[in-house]
Formats: C-alpha cells, structure tokens, sequence
C-alpha cells in the first residue's frame, strides 16, 4: 500500500506574491500539503505578468515554476468583507503564510495576536525583507539587495573582477526554504501545545545567516575571506576550476587521498612528496606554482574524459551551462523533469521537486488560474452561494 504524502491534511492560507514566498510554500504543495494562494482580485500574483514566456493570460513560466499543485482564491484583504471572510476561513486551516513588506502582516491582521483569538492553534509564518521591527520594517527589499549588503558580491566572481551576484535568485530560495522549516516546526509544536504562534524569517537575516564558516572565522580571528581565482575553496588547494581541452571541470580535492589520487591520475604522482605540496598549507601557499603544473596536464584531454577517469576516485563535477546542466542524462535517469498537464502544454517540463518521500507519488498539477478555487474554497467553509455572490458585489472575492 502506498503511503501518503508527509503533509497530506495539513491546509495553509499563503498570501504570497512572487519568488520567495511562492517557493517556500511551493515545497509545501509538493509534499502534500493544500496551499490555498490568496490573491488580489482582478490582477494576483504579480508573477502571473512576469515574461518573457507566457501561457496565455494571466500566466506565465516563471508564475507556473513557483506554483503548481496549489489553489487559487481571490480575497480582498483590504476590505472589511475580506477580513471577515478570511476569520470565517481560518478555522479549516492550519497555518497563514506570507511573503509581505514587513509592516503589512500588522495591517493586513495576518499576525497571530490579531488571528490567534479565532483559531489558539493557527501557526502564523511571516516572511519580509528585513523583518517585521525595526527601521527597515516598511522598507521594500530584494534578493540582489541582500546579496550586495551581506557581502556575496564580493565573496563571488574573479579576485580581478568587479563584484559579481551569483547567478540565481539564491536568498529568495533559501529564505522560502527557511520559512517552510519554520513554518512546519512551528505546526509540530501547535500539535503538541495546542497553541500557535508568530515564525519570522527575512531575506537580510538569511542571507548574513549563509556566512557561515567565514562569518566565524572573521568574528573571532579577524579574517577576512574573500575571492580566490577559478572560485577556489578559500583555505583547501586543490579545490578549484581546471582547464580541459573542450572546457572546464571543478575538482574538490578536501582529503590528502583525493589529493593524492589527483596527481596520479594527472600523470604527477610524486608532486604529494614535492616539499611545496606536502601539507595542505603548503599547496596554499604555493597554490599558482601547483596550478602552472596541472594546468598543461589538465589540458591533454576533454572534459568528459576526465570524469570518466576520475569517476568514484577524485571528486570532481563538470563546468556545464544550463542547457547542458538541463539535459545531464545522470539528472534525466533521475527523474529530474516532469510533465506537467497544463491546458496550454500538456507536456510542460519543470523540475522534479528535490525531495523524495518513499513510494509515495509527488502530486503534478499545473499551477491555478486565478481564482479557479474561489468559490470551492469558500464553499468548502460554509459560504452559500448567495453569500459568495454578495462578496464578488462587494469586489471582495
């Protein structure tokens, strides 16, 4: 008998908008959970109207890789109809999720002082930019904003260079994670308790909190890490890009044995007893002189060559594009792709959730029209139809 998926039952309300958010609850959906998007009506997400690919109107690309196996209600929570359908609401759900300018939540009665007298156990996941306090409550922020102030620029790209932002919108991705993590432990304490609570997640804090190791080092030595050449590990060589005859490989070389096996299989087996390469200090500090001598033996054959050779013995990783990266047959064996049956392209490709949860089968349903669910949802709540009627009068639904 096949399981259930993990978060099958659990039912989240997620005022979300966009990327991180959307993400976040995104791992939700795909493990089972119902997550309900409440969206403006009339416009929605606005993600919906992101190009430059889209799926006819009010849908995109960019809207369907954030939301699929969700449901979608127009809710007007400006209005005092729509805060009134949002506590009639609440009971039959378990947690409200949102993506907001830090000083909305308050505004908007999305916080557990203002939600919790109606539901004691209703988990309340506040995602900003800075955080709900503070002089930045009110300010608008985004993911490149965060990379630059918590120093990834300069931690990114070629010692030589400007300062570089990595490729992806990675803190957005990581704050939705984050939320989700909250978001779930703070549920399995409402389970035990009885009573829910304010989570609180912010791009800013993530991305200071993603230091990691450089943040200690620097905190209690006073070091300061910063670029090294070929995005080389900032205290291991050989742990850097490699020149090929096609292209580039990456190779990890953290343990002295994956060293060792290295320069054998560069045809350089007695460069682990040259006195300049003995300790991994000394490959530190002689890092250029070692790479003078890989480079030309690196360069004596491809890319795919070298994996076949290093495979299972040195770490190492080709330097793809996306294209490549996309169509990686190790990525497609493992079910990397799927197809989803959107009513546009009943073949649409998107990326296997990373997650996998035994026998149990991951849902695949295309992300919603806006307000498809509208009236489902709030039927399911115990609105008549002539009550949802007087709501869409009102422009609340």
């Amino acid at each position: 008998m096949t399981q259930p998926l993990p978060l099958e039952g659990v039912r989240i309300l997620s005022v979300e908008q966009y990327g991180a958010g959307p993400f976040g609850s995104l791992y939700l959906a795909d493990m089972g959970a119902e997550v309900v998007k409440i969206e403006a009506p009339g416009s929605g997400d606005s993600s919906r109207a992101s190009g430059p690919h889209f799926l006819g109107e009010g849908d995109s690309h960019f809207f369907q890789t954030f939301n699929r196996n969700k449901r979608s209600l127009t809710l007007d929570l400006k209005k005092p109809e729509g805060q009134a359908a949002l506590r009639r609401l609440l009971p039959g759900f378990d947690a409200v999720l949102n993506n907001l300018r830090g000083d909305i939540p308050d505004k908007l009665g999305l916080t557990y002082d203002a939600l919790g007298p109606v539901k004691p156990e209703i988990v309340c996941a506040h995602l900003s930019a800075y955080g709900r306090t503070g002089p930045r409550a009110a300010w608008p922020g985004y993911d490149y904003l965060m990379q630059a102030e918590a120093g990834w620029f300069h931690l990114t790209g070629d010692p030589e260079g400007p300062p570089a932002r990595m490729g992806l919108s990675i803190v957005d991705y990581m704050t939705g994670v984050v939320a989700a993590l909250g978001l779930v432990s703070a549920l399995l304490g409402a389970a035990r308790t009885g009573k829910g609570r304010d989570m609180d997640v912010s791009l800013y804090d993530v991305a200071m909190h993603q230091l990691s190791y450089p943040a200690t080092w620097y905190l209690n030595e006073g070091d300061v890490t910063g670029r090294r050449p070929r995005s080389g590990h900032p205290s291991v060589v050989p742990c850097e890009t490699l020149p090929t005859k096609d292209g580039w490989i990456f190779v990890m070389c953290v343990l002295p044995k994956f060293w060792e096996a290295l320069a054998v299989a560069l045809g350089a087996p007695d460069l682990p007893t040259d006195p300049r390469f003995a300790t991994p200090r000394a490959r530190f500090d002689n890092r250029d002189a070692l790479m003078e001598i890989f480079d030309p033996l690196a360069r004596r054959k491809t890319t795919a060559e070298w994996m076949a050779e290093f495979g299972g013995r040195v770490p190492a990783a080709p330097v793809l594009t996306l294209d490549q990266a996309l169509e990686n047959p190790f990525f497609r064996d493992r079910g990397g792709v799927r197809a989803v049956d959107h009513p546009m392209r009943p073949d649409f490709g998107m990326v296997a959730s990373p997650i996998r949860v035994g026998e149990a089968e991951a849902p695949s349903r295309p992300a919603p029209a806006l307000g498809a669910d509208t009236d489902a949802v709030l039927s399911e709540a115990g609105f008549g139809a002539d009550e949802i009627a007087a709501l869409r009068a009102a422009g609340a639904v």
